[in-house]
């Protein structure tokens, strides 16, 4: 394996342990207090994350995202583990919010933060239209997609038309929801976001990940019982993060809807990202699996300076 290739991964990856070990020690030696992840969170789910996906979706251009194969490839093998995930954990506990949850844990890239430094120094500049189309499938796909799931679930039980009204209420309040669905004004007009906006948006947005990273470090400071059956589950969902999400990747874009051999790489490369910290945030915001899904982040970010390694010395 090329060493340039995995000092450079570790130059995109150590920023990050770095907020994340920030968090930690701030919680460790008592600076910040035990709310502290809550009130963080909040801010990133109602402010920055918002103003991070108006962002993208306002600067997107439909005509560059046009790239029907790609997508098609990206989207079902993400998609894919997802429903795996959330399908077997039903299958074991039933209907509970739980399993979207942790289906993010398990097909959730970290394309905004890993992806677009990591392609760009593998495979060129060619390869952010890519990083940008998968990273709005992310965040207004599956990320919408199991916002939508978790709340059906909390209502569950209730009058279908009841469930309807309290689902609608929650998803019409939720800004994950309406920033994107907003911002697509901008590219569907043709219209400029007006430079101040731009400047307010790439403020607040551009704190959304570090302020999560940290979010998640003072989570992992918290000194708390692991529970039953963890370690376990988050070996499951790792595997599946870094080993089933990019091999479907692959025999899709071989097999089902051809790519050439450069898209076809970017495909598996984006596909092989560790978990990324939006699974947490809603992790945490609904008080669902936290312990698991940071593991997960932690593991899975670990482990794939090694795999996207050596995928990226094997293409080479």
């Amino acid at each position: 394996m090329d060493i340039l290739f995995v000092t450079s991964i570790l130059g995109i990856v150590l920023p990050i342990f770095s907020l994340i070990f920030a968090g930690w020690l701030v919680r460790r030696i008592g600076v910040m207090g035990p709310h502290a992840t809550s009130e963080l969170n909040r801010f990133v789910v109602y402010l920055a994350l918002p103003a991070l996906l108006f962002d993208i979706v306002a600067r997107s251009s439909w005509h560059e995202l046009w790239q029907p194969n790609f997508v098609a490839v990206f989207t079902l093998s993400t998609m894919a583990v997802f429903i795996l995930t959330v399908a077997v954990h039903g299958g074991r506990f039933g209907f509970q919010p739980d399993g979207p949850v942790l289906g993010l844990a398990a097909s959730y890239p970290n394309t905004g933060f890993l992806g677009f430094p990591l392609l760009l120094g593998a495979l060129g500049a060619w390869s952010n239209t890519l990083t940008l189309i998968s990273t709005i499938i992310v965040a207004c796909v599956l990320f919408a997609g199991a916002i939508v799931m978790i709340e059906v679930r909390l209502h569950a039980g209730s009058h279908p038309a009841r469930v309807a009204m309290k689902v609608g209420k929650s998803l019409a309040t939720n800004p994950l929801i309406v920033a994107p669905v907003i911002a697509c004004v901008f590219p569907s007009t043709g219209a400029a976001v007006p430079q101040p906006v731009e400047v307010f948006l790439k403020l607040l947005g551009g704190a959304a990940s570090p302020a999560a990273l940290v979010g998640l470090g003072l989570f992992l400071g918290e000194r708390r019982p692991a529970a039953k059956d963890a370690g376990i589950l988050t070996s499951v969902l790792v595997a599946l993060k870094l080993a089933v999400h990019p091999l479907l990747t692959w025999l899709l874009a071989i097999t089902v809807f051809p790519l050439d051999a450069p898209t076809r790489h970017a495909a598996v490369l984006l596909a092989m990202l560790p978990t990324g910290t939006g699974p947490f945030m809603l992790a945490e915001f609904y008080r669902r699996e936290a312990g698991v899904t940071a593991r997960v982040i932690l593991i899975s970010t670990v482990l794939s300076v090694v795999s996207v390694s050596a995928y990226i010395s094997a293409i080479s």
